[in-house]
């Protein structure tokens, strides 16, 4: 450097070196070594001297001078350029690399000739870590490639920008880097991604270069990023000559030597590879997008059969990909496409061989997957998938084994695996998946009872091998829903419920066993129920199923806030209840309390106020409401199945003490199901809610002014649906007004505006009552007056008052039975509240029905009687005497 800072040339005299170099470059002379050195080393430092600011004349000016120098004394000067390569100076280095690259793309024919010799000398720059290096050294690589790509047999240059790429992504993942060295490395990211996706595929050499080369970069993970200018690489090969039919021998033979010193690059391992990525959501759909053309581009790569059907199937998966098919909906549904194109695919083949290693080679992917990575699921399907086809017993059988084994199903992605696994496997083998579950699950439950070593008895006590049997009554339930209507009603009974029970009876019992238990019996069930009427359901089986369900809605029924127990073992009743023969009325009893009793009553007040303030109260709210949801549709089940047809009346008969309960929120959720239950006698016009038209008016009445303005509304809800049953019942259209559209009024906040509001829906209601529901309405009024408080006690004075009085000419029969009832509300401790529609009563009926009253009145008073109530005789007969 010293050397150089010691010649000096006047920036005036550029211009005059630039004209005598053009001449000099026109006649036969030579300049001499020492003197051309000095020329050389003043233009080059003064132009990419870091602390002199040029202008872009200035430095085109002296570029144009060293190009021309080259021209002069190529020799010289390359190797000038080669030795500031192996300079220090960060810079000088740089701007060879520059400058090089400048002289690749003047094709001059002396370049040509010193290619490989440049190209050795930068190849040992490529492990240099200084950011700028590393961009000159691509940039360099980029002219190379679009001046003259057969000059890179001697450096693996494509092999470097996928290196370059890999050591840009580990760097960053390492995420100890600074803002700004993090945003160089991705900029090093993006050039390599330039570079490669905007190759000239006519230069010289590009198709022996590119070709199969590029197909290395596919498979490792590390080059993910890169599939897409790749694809776009191949596709560009592909249009332009069949280069996937050529032989490998017949291109580059230095690449041919090192192609396969690394694992075999088999077309199955690259159609996993591609699978992967194409069924990988997180990759985004231009990734996946890539894959899939790289798999239409290379298809004789892969077999000789699927030429034609990829041709047809996969321009498809890229319109869902692209957003241009209406029905597709989302990942899911894209992965099942995917899936159903790989099964075609394999049957295209026809070729054993080749599909049983294909399935060897997404075996292979699987193991060394991580649970963590996104690739797994879809890989346990794909396999499933192949393995589905495969017509070799014994590998389907050593594959499902090997996984079962490997597989930690305390993980819940290994779990679903598993499941997804065997699910897809049984598509064409189900005899085959049953077996090999059968023969897992005998090994899990083997020795229980057996005299065992103590290490065998600890894996089979381990919390792995629990969750490992968890996972396989699912597996037997999603075989199930997958099984023929032959193949259920041979193995549904035997092994799939029997394997299941047999699972079950030696797990620890936990909740994931539980649920998983349960949720294998809604499967089957669904599976058999869905084969037809005609199938007979094993009457003992069933019985023992329903003693298990309900052993466990007794145990969750206490001690737990919110369990997601007790609405899976609703569904699976509700699926097992669809099953003939069908249950017997006792058993439909015992089931409606027990699950009403867990979600209906449970939880407690004081326990809704912490599931509220906790952290997971909008997931607990939520469990609830679906739990509540699916109480209904059972109870729909069971009305339609009950053999007497009185399970109504149990129904009302359970729901009653909700109904009327302290616990607000109680009360809310018996409105909820109370609304599902009526709407479904409405939905499938049944008559049995006419039968109890007055027990449900006098118990939802009062519920009209409830402090929650929910159940307010839910009251009015059911109020409506009993009143629509009722007139269809009878043929008749109903003449008043929808009782619903005055709930505006229940929403204010007054409390008279309440009682307004409900004065007048009884009125509605009361229209269209039947007389012989008189004593049902009254009985249920005299619940809600006997245990409720404040306001529904006053509701429900006020709609009993507005029944009497607008049916009071009706019910001469009625009246004996409705004193009974009044008479025994003096003794509610809410009798204060009532007392005025108490009296109110007492007066409208002495106004129609006198000579009853005075009877009645005049006996002699029980030993039971209130003090109020003797007060009011008292009151009444002093008037009528007078």
């Amino acid at each position: 450097m010293a050397q150089l800072r010691a010649v000096r040339l006047s920036w005036c005299s550029w211009e005059s070196l630039t004209l005598f170099l053009e001449v000099l470059e026109g006649i036969d002379s030579v300049i001499p070594k020492d003197k051309f050195q000095d020329i050389t080393s003043a233009v080059f430092y003064q132009l990419y001297d870091d602390s002199k600011q040029h202008s872009k004349a200035d430095c085109a000016e002296l570029t144009h001078c060293i190009m021309l120098q080259a021209r002069i004394c190529p020799d010289e000067m390359i190797l000038f350029l080669q030795s500031q390569l192996g300079d220090d100076w960060e810079a000088g280095c740089v701007a060879a690399l520059g400058l090089l690259g400048a002289l690749v793309c003047s094709d001059d024919p002396m370049m040509t000739e010193k290619l490989p010799q440049v190209v050795e000398a930068v190849q040992r720059l490529c492990s240099d870590p200084r950011i700028r290096v590393r961009r000159a050294v691509l940039h360099f690589i980029n002219d190379l490639l679009n001046a003259n790509a057969r000059s890179c047999s001697a450096w693996d240059v494509v092999g470097h920008i996928f290196s370059e790429f890999s050591r840009t992504t580990e760097r960053r993942a390492a995420g100890n880097l600074s803002i700004q060295e993090a945003q160089e490395e991705g900029a090093l990211q993006a050039l390599c991604m330039d570079i490669l996706g905007s190759l000239d595929i006519s230069v010289r050499g590009m198709s022996k270069l590119l070709w199969p080369r590029l197909l290395l970069f596919v498979v490792p993970a590390q080059y993910t990023g890169m599939l897409i200018p790749v694809s776009r690489c191949v596709q560009a090969l592909s249009e332009r000559e069949d280069l996937t039919g050529r032989r490998i021998e017949d291109l580059d033979p230095h690449f041919v030597s090192s192609m396969f010193q690394g694992p075999l690059l088999t077309p199955q391992t690259l159609l996993v590879r591609l699978l992967v990525v194409a069924g990988s959501p997180v990759a985004g759909s231009e990734l996946q997008a890539a894959a899939l053309l790289l798999m239409q581009n290379l298809h004789s790569r892969f077999h000789r059969a699927v030429g034609a059907m990829w041709a047809t199937e996969i321009p498809l998966l890229l319109q869902c990909l692209e957003g241009k098919e209406e029905s597709f909906l989302d990942s899911a549904e894209f992965e099942r496409r995917l899936l159903k194109f790989l099964r075609a695919s394999v049957d295209t083949t026809q070729d054993e061989a080749w599909i049983e290693a294909l399935s060897c080679e997404l075996s292979r992917w699987l193991s060394s997957s991580a649970c963590s990575s996104g690739e797994k699921s879809f890989l346990y399907k794909a396999l499933g998938t192949v393995l589905g086809a495969c017509k070799g017993v014994l590998h389907v059988q050593e594959k499902l084994l090997q996984h079962l084994e490997e597989a930690n199903a305390e993980e819940p992605c290994e779990a679903q695996g598993i499941i997804s696994l065997l699910s897809h496997a049984a598509e064409s083998n189900f005899q085959t998946v049953l077996a090999t579950l059968t023969i897992f699950a005998s090994r899990l439950c083997k020795g229980r009872n057996a005299r065992i070593s103590r290490r065998k008895k600890m894996e089979l006590d381990s919390t792995r091998a629990h969750a490992t049997r968890s996972a396989l009554m699912l597996a037997h339930g999603s075989l199930a829903l997958r099984a023929s209507k032959e193949q259920l009603l041979a193995h549904l009974e035997g092994d799939i419920a029997g394997n299941i029970l047999m699972l079950y009876s030696c797990s620890c019992r936990d909740l994931q066993n539980n649920l998983a238990l349960v949720q294998s019996i809604t499967d089957f069930s669904s599976a058999f129920q869905a084969v037809g009427d005609s199938a007979c359901f094993n009457p003992s089986l069933k019985g023992k199923l329903l003693e298990i369900l309900m052993d466990l809605l007794k145990k969750y029924y206490s001690g737990i806030p919110v369990s997601p127990v007790p609405l899976k073992v609703v569904l699976a009743l509700e699926q097992l209840s669809k099953l003939k023969p069908s249950f017997e009325s006792k058993d439909m009893g015992e089931m409606l309390v027990l699950c009403c009793k867990n979600i209906v009553t449970h939880p407690s007040a004081e326990m809704m106020l912490k599931i509220r303030k906790s952290q997971q109260a909008a997931q607990y709210l939520q469990l609830q409401q679906t739990s509540l949801k699916a109480l209904g549709q059972l109870m729909a089940v069971l009305l339609e199945t009950e053999p007497i047809g009185s399970f109504f009346q149990n129904i009302v008969h359970v729901l009653r003490r909700s109904l009327i309960s302290e616990n607000v929120w109680e009360r809310k959720r018996a409105l909820q199901t109370c609304s599902q239950l009526l709407s479904v006698c409405e939905e499938r016009q049944r008559g049995d809610a006419c039968e109890h038209f007055g027990s449900l008016v006098g118990l939802l009445a009062p519920l009209t002014c409830d402090p929650m303005p929910a159940s307010r509304q839910l009251a009015v809800t059911c109020l409506n649906s009993l009143l629509r049953i009722q007139d269809k019942a009878a043929n008749r259209v109903i003449e008043t007004r929808d009782i619903r559209s005055l709930c505006e009024g229940l929403h204010a906040c007054s409390v008279v505006s309440q009682l307004q509001t409900t004065s007048k829906m009884a009125r509605i209601v009361c229209r269209n009552f039947p007389v012989e529901r008189t004593v049902d309405f009254m009985m249920a009024i005299k619940e809600t007056i006997r245990t409720a408080k404040g306001v529904r006690v006053r509701a429900a004075g006020k709609w009993m008052t507005t029944f009497l009085q607008m049916i009071r000419k009706d019910i001469c029969w009625n009246v004996p039975p409705i004193l009974y009832i009044l008479r025994s509300c003096t003794s509610s401790p809410q009798q204060s509240t009532f007392m005025p529609f108490l009296c109110q009563a007492v007066a409208i009926l002495t106004l129609c029905h006198k000579e009853f009253m005075i009877e009645n009145f005049s006996r002699l008073l029980e030993p039971t009687d209130s003090e109020t109530w003797r007060r009011i005789r008292e009151f009444c007969l002093q008037r009528w005497s007078q």
